[in-house]
């Protein structure tokens, strides 16, 4: 295993990579580097390579045929086209005739052109050249990946209690709105562990602050949930609302703590508060002042957050408005038709999440000014690092719930990610299969979607679909937008068949939950493609719509309407389970090769590798709930399994006890 490191320019210091590297001299190992125009890194692909990486990115595991930009963008249409989504995850594993493994680590716009521009062709382009560019030499795909995950650091580790199913919805507004959630699944007896809290739960859409009508009493509320065995999961934005007297506006401006345009005046943007201020997350002192703000939440009994609009989002800026009214003004007075309405549309379309916007602003970091488009890719990342670093200062023993919309490779170490606002379509649930391995090569563990989709109306059987895909995803969120059909598991008929999926889950957490923490603790993958499994299998190579899960199980959800089964490829002898809505098991053995398996909108499949065997508990309705002491074993006889069990809040991850091997007799 070789690791290089070249150095072109002057590199922000993103602290992605925590390995100390001798830096190399010279021409790159593989491809050629071009300093002409920007920073061009090309590299010609073999016929049959595979291209891997690249995180949180649109299409498939093989990155190959297509154009990615790397532009932390706010953008709720993930349709085909779309080259930027929320995260910058400068990965990828060039995997065939030549296998090695490319890191960028460049904050700004960056673009992976593989083999779209030519098909033999993988081109990495930015703008300037001031950026560190690993290069990983390794035997295979997975070896890479693995020793990439070393170079970044541990995947941050949630408590226990993450792994149970959580209920959202923007739209939640008053304490009664979340006493009726609470109500409709502990009456159902459908398990949950959290209710989250969008932007209704503030004041005028203020970070950490509380509706003064709806939540007087906070901790109370807070409380009663908890007695309940609910966590509630409040939303932060990234935005600062503009309003004297309100405190963190105050003390942000008092302290220069807020993003500077070029004058030195604080930059003002629209967000859901309207005028906003945002803080300067890349400055050490501003980091720590907005991260000692989550206290005032969990001084109140919170454990848990998200954060959100995170890119940062813009809805606007004044002089973009003033720039679009000009436009409209001279449409409005044209009488001659040469002002177009496409220009109109275009004027107004162009006004949210405008590059003018972004080259606008700066930071201040170690006392350099740094303008934002400079560093844009990094503000998600070092928003929810200022509130890990301040859960280290407020109960530094205690694992806090914490993911986040944007991110960057680094961010892993704090939090957890979702993959944004998806829509109630098939297509999203099968983006949301081909995206977990790619995301947990670059760090990110703690990761999950939308079930049900966020915008658009779900369906009985997409919602049931892709919640037996969320059975085994480490977050499991079901989250929908305002103004889209309710979609709490109890709205539906039938309910029965929701409760049991969801139950499906809370037996499985303890293998769940036990192959998440050994993942974490040795740098390995959650999910992998099947061919980092079987490296030598054509056909595995080519599967990308099922996921090797841990050491010893594969999954192969549903992903099509109306659809009773599904063909599946199995590279070896498996024994294929289905978890029934009576409660009890289907179990076959399947020889290595293709099938088609029936499986109904109320069953959750598996399979379990040759001579392994996993365990499973008995249902419980809440995750402290779970018997983990009286175990199931099932799989293959006399197979082994090693479970991982410690209390789920606290970081005692190297304590031997926490390992029990168990045997299926």
């Amino acid at each position: 295993m070789k690791m290089r490191k070249y150095v072109y320019g002057e590199p922000f210091e993103t602290e992605a990579v925590l390995r100390d590297i001798e830096i190399s001299e010279g021409n790159v190992a593989y491809g050629e580097v071009s300093l002409e125009e920007g920073f061009v890194f090309t590299y010609q692909m073999a016929e049959n390579d595979i291209v891997y990486g690249l995180g949180e990115a649109n299409r498939g595991i093989n990155k190959r045929g297509y154009c990615y930009i790397s532009n932390n963008t706010d953008i709720p249409e993930h349709t085909e086209d779309q080259r930027s989504l929320y995260g910058a995850h400068n990965f990828l594993v060039v995997s065939g005739e030549k296998t090695f493994g490319l890191f960028v680590d460049y904050p700004a716009r960056l673009t992976f052109d593989i083999g779209y521009t030519r098909m033999d062709t993988l081109t990495i382009r930015c703008e300037e050249a001031n950026l560190y560019l690993y290069l990983i030499e390794g035997e295979s795909a997975y070896e890479i990946v693995r020793a990439f995950r070393k170079l970044i650091g541990r995947s941050y580790i949630p408590p226990k209690f993450a792994f149970g199913y959580g209920q959202s919805r923007w739209g939640y507004v008053t304490k009664e709105d979340f006493y009726k959630v609470a109500e409709g699944y502990r009456k159902n007896h459908i398990p949950m562990d959290m209710i989250y809290m969008d932007i209704d739960y503030m004041q005028d859409y203020k970070d950490f602050t509380l509706n003064k009508k709806n939540f007087q009493d906070f901790p109370e509320f807070v409380q009663k949930m908890k007695e309940q065995n609910l966590r509630l999961v409040p939303i932060i934005d990234a935005g600062v609302k503009v309003e004297k007297g309100y405190e963190v506006y105050e003390e942000g401006v008092k302290n220069g703590y807020f993003c500077k345009r070029e004058d030195g005046s604080d930059f003002v943007a629209a967000v859901w508060p309207g005028d906003t201020h945002f803080p300067d997350m890349l400055n050490e002192d501003a980091r720590r002042w907005f991260g000692e703000k989550y206290r005032i939440l969990t001084e109140q009994g919170i454990e848990a957050f998200w954060n959100d609009m995170n890119e940062p989002a813009i809805f606007y800026t004044p002089e973009g408005v003033k720039k679009a009214q000009e436009v409209v003004k001279r449409f409005l007075q044209d009488t001659e038709g040469e002002t177009s309405i496409f220009e109109v549309r275009d004027a107004i379309m162009n006004l949210a999440n405008n590059k003018e916007d972004y080259q606008s602003f700066y930071h201040q970091v170690n006392g350099t000014r740094i303008r934002h488009d400079k560093v844009h890719n990094l503000f998600g990342y070092y928003m929810t690092r200022a509130a890990g670093e301040a859960f280290e200062r407020i109960a530094p023993e205690k694992r806090f719930l914490m993911f986040s919309r944007s991110s960057y490779i680094g961010m892993h170490r704090y939090g957890g990610i979702w993959t944004g606002d998806n829509k109630a379509w098939w297509s999203h649930l099968l983006l949301n299969i081909k995206m977990m391995p790619s995301l947990n090569m670059c760090g990110f563990l703690y990761t999950g979607a939308d079930l049900g989709g966020f915008g658009a109306d779900t369906t009985r059987d997409l919602l049931l679909r892709w919640l037996a895909l969320g059975v085994f995803t480490p977050l499991m969120r079901n989250h929908a937008a305002l103004g889209t059909r309710e979609q709490e598991c109890y709205q539906f008929e039938n309910i029965a068949d929701f409760r049991h999926i969801i139950e499906v889950r809370y037996r499985l957490i303890p293998y769940l939950y036990s192959e998440y923490m050994k993942a974490a603790l040795d740098d390995d993958l959650y999910f992998k493609p099947l061919a980092f499994t079987y490296p030598k299998d054509s056909m595995a190579l080519q599967v990308e719509d099922q996921l090797m899960l841990g050491n010893e199980i594969m999954i192969a959800p549903i992903y099509t309407q109306n659809a009773k089964g599904r063909y599946v490829y199995l590279p070896e002898e498996m024994k294929f389970v289905k978890f029934l809505s009576d409660g009890t098991l289907y179990e076959q053995i399947l020889p290595a090769g293709h099938h088609y398996v029936e499986i109904a909108l109320n069953e959750v499949p598996l399979f379990i590798r040759q001579n392994k065997c996993i365990p499973i508990a008995s249902s419980a309705e809440y995750v402290e709930a779970i018997d983990t002491k009286n175990l199931t074993l099932i799989g293959y006889q006399n197979a082994e399994y090693t479970l991982y069990e410690d209390d789920g809040i606290h970081k005692t991850y190297d304590n031997p006890s926490n390992l029990k091997k168990l045997i299926l007799k």
